[in-house]
């Protein structure tokens, strides 16, 4: 359960770091970095930044090097604009998001498809027995 204070903490700290990256650091290896949450904990002296990468997996792997080669940098950056008495330490964690979304796609076009299978084999399907199985109330003839 995360506090009002915990949740401004965090949202400040990724609007700092993403407006700091967006400026630029001076490292070759950084690619095009999206931060998509802060996450700190109870006492506010930890933060975890998780981030995203567009690119293959050698970018992705510069740009955690470049992250945690910045990590003081960016953790001081951090401490002067909060002005706060103690500047919570950073951790960058690379977001799954891009990865369980193209998973969750696949699986959903392999149900698609097997529910298109299953639709055409149930077209031409006829009962095995009689259209209405289930035991109706004898009608009495009128001669009864």
């Amino acid at each position: 359960m995360t506090s009002e204070r915990q949740a401004r903490l965090a949202d400040r700290i990724r609007v700092l770091i993403a407006q700091r990256l967006e400026k630029g650091l001076r490292d070759p290896r950084l690619g095009f970095v999206t931060i998509t949450d802060v996450k700190v904990t109870g006492d506010l002296q930890h933060a975890s930044v998780f981030y995203t990468v567009l690119g293959d997996e050698k970018e992705r792997t510069d740009t955690a090097d470049a992250l945690k080669a910045a990590t003081g940098m960016l953790r001081s950056e951090v401490g002067r604009q909060l002005q706060i008495r103690l500047t919570p330490t950073l951790e960058f964690i690379p977001d799954a998001i891009p990865e369980n979304a193209g998973h969750i796609e696949d699986l959903l076009r392999e149900a698609h498809e097997r529910d298109q299978h299953v639709a055409g084999l149930a077209a031409g399907a006829a009962y095995a027995g009689e259209a209405d199985p289930y035991v109706k109330p004898r009608e009495l003839d009128e001669t009864d």
